[in-house]
């Protein structure tokens, strides 16, 4: 997912760059605004799945003290390591649907400058 999203906004951008036809930027506005639909959809699902870990560490370190059984730290630190990804993978979307965004404005900013080129 890192990589297709780093290709996208990398070749979305290059697009949006050399578009000076208006149908065609229509066309790159409609298929971005689906990517970020996409995008927001996964951040969702991976900010859910992401605090779901947190909870499940936090009844097992709970558990690991109450019970002072040294098999849980096991799964603590297995779960921890999981969180650790997940928190950077969600770190990631974040920031690339922010990007998303900016890119999204750039796009209606250059439609503006396409119209007014056509009325003039």
């Amino acid at each position: 997912m890192t990589e297709y999203l780093k290709n996208y906004m990398k070749v979305t951008v290059s697009r949006l760059e050399v578009c000076s036809d208006p149908a065609a930027l229509e066309e790159l506005l409609s298929e971005h605004m689906d990517k970020i639909a996409f995008m927001q959809h996964e951040r969702l699902v991976h900010f859910l799945v992401t605090t779901l870990f947190a909870l499940v560490l936090a009844i097992f370190i709970v558990g690991m003290l109450l019970t002072q059984n040294i098999m849980l730290l096991v799964l603590v630190t297995i779960i921890t390591v999981l969180l650790g990804f997940y928190i950077k993978h969600y770190y990631f979307l974040e920031n690339t649907v922010q990007e998303m965004y900016r890119v999204y404005d750039r796009m209606l900013e250059k439609r503006r400058e396409l119209a007014a080129k056509e009325v003039s």
